[in-house]
């Protein structure tokens, strides 16, 4: 009997002890358990990968398919080239981006001009040019501007003529002053008046003729005719053509010299179809000349002429610009800037934008070495700086040098993440996943 309470005493004891070690086994895992809480709360699981394949990856825990380890968590902050809490973001330190020559550049707005250039070729100033033609019938004497591309100033001697119609009107003038200084004592009154008019008419006959009051003075005064008359230039500029040689018969239909003011000049440029909507009367535009060190003079627009032309898709413009010292030369080409109406736009330097043909990317700062590509609209260009149409806030922080090796760190990324979710398993089954 006493060696049975023994036993029974011996088991109840035995029982007590692992009851004992289980709950003391229980209590120390949830220790362990509340110990190591807070650190993992802390950190973002991104995704799950295979150790011995880094470019399998999962979004949720298991094992392997391929080689049966358990999948291993990688955290936001250890991601390599990626943000903590965005994976579209990239993570390149300060470091990295010295030595890649990152630099920075701002979105903001900025007034911008945009201009437009078209060819445009020199010509003569219609309005400026003067014909000389005798109003006489006659002979050349004397030639006094003898070649074309002579200058001329307003009123110089440009040669004599001998015309008998002429001599004979002169002598009329002449009997016409006598008549005059006889009948201006006569008792009536009727043959002074008539004196008066003959003599009025012989002046202005001869005046027509484009005798001037010298000439006519000098007859007067000498009561001498003049043998030759002759023919001043009634402008100024340049003999752009000459019909006048000594001993040459002449008539009214003759035309002796052309002279052409070539102080002002007219530009015909060929505009674009695309760009005529740019253009109205009275625009101001700029000349340069490309041989003559870019010089720029400024010219007017005067006329548009209302027709597309159909062959070269271009509408002709006509401009008005002065010549100082002639260095516009008619049938000189040149080239002509047009200034459009300045518009505040949205604008970063044009190194900023990588150009993909239908992609047009840039890198958004969002401080410590975090970018973000962003895909945007660009509109013109306007010098150095570009418009942003859509993708961009104003005062934003891009990237305006090294974003090319910056593209390739994030082509590189969506390909492994591409690569990586191409070797997911089918979680909904498992069964169905082949691996090679």
């Amino acid at each position: 009997m006493k060696a049975l309470i023994i036993l029974v005493c011996a088991v109840i004891l035995a029982a007590g002890g692992f009851i004992g070690g289980l709950a003391y086994k229980a209590h120390r895992d949830q220790s362990a358990g509340h110990a190591s809480t807070p650190l993992s709360a802390k950190r973002k699981i991104l995704y799950y990968v295979d150790p011995m394949h880094p470019a399998y990856k999962s979004d949720k825990p298991g094992i392997a398919p391929d080689c049966g380890m358990k999948l291993e968590p990688v955290y936001a902050d250890n991601a390599p080239g990626e943000s903590a809490g965005d994976p579209g973001l990239l993570n390149i330190s300060p470091e990295q981006q010295r030595l890649i020559g990152v630099q920075y550049g701002t979105a903001e707005f900025t007034t911008t001009s945009n201009t437009f250039r078209a060819s445009g070729k020199v010509a003569q100033d219609e309005t400026r040019l003067a014909r000389v033609n005798p109003k006489i019938q006659g002979w050349i004497e004397q030639v006094f501007v003898d070649f074309t591309g002579a200058p001329v100033e307003k009123g110089q001697k440009l040669l004599t003529i001998y015309s008998p119609e002429m001599l004979a009107a002169e002598q009329d003038y002449l009997l016409a002053l006598q008549a005059r200084k006889i009948l201006r004592t006569s008792p009536v009154p009727e043959a002074s008046e008539n004196s008066d008019s003959l003599l009025r008419a012989s002046r202005t006959r001869l005046e027509l003729w484009d005798l001037s009051p010298a000439q006519l003075d000098e007859i007067e005064s000498t009561g001498n005719t003049i043998r030759a008359i002759t023919l001043y230039a009634p402008a100024g500029g340049f003999v752009i053509a000459r019909n006048a040689f000594p001993g040459q018969k002449v008539s009214p239909d003759t035309q002796l010299y052309e002279i052409s003011d070539l102080s002002r000049v007219w530009i015909i440029a060929d505009v674009f179809e695309s760009d005529a909507m740019n253009v109205r009367m009275g625009q101001n535009a700029v000349v340069s000349m490309p041989y003559q060190n870019g010089r720029r003079l400024a010219a007017r627009v005067m006329y548009i002429q209302p027709q597309v032309d159909p062959a070269t898709r271009t509408m002709k413009l006509r401009l008005e610009a002065a010549n100082p010292g002639f260095q516009l030369k008619p049938d000189m080409f040149v080239d002509v800037e047009f200034q459009m109406a300045a518009e505040r736009k949205l604008t970063v330097p044009s190194e900023a934008v990588l150009d993909a043909g239908l992609r047009k990317t840039v890198f958004v700062d969002h401080g410590n070495g975090h970018l973000e590509p962003r895909e945007v609209e660009i509109g013109e260009r306007a010098g150095d700086r570009i418009e942003i149409l859509k993708g961009l806030k104003p005062g934003e922080r891009i990237v305006t040098s090294g974003n090319f090796l910056i593209d390739s760190e994030s082509q590189l990324k969506q390909a492994l993440q591409g690569s990586g979710e191409a070797g997911q398993p089918d979680h909904a089954h498992p069964k169905g996943h082949s691996h090679d």
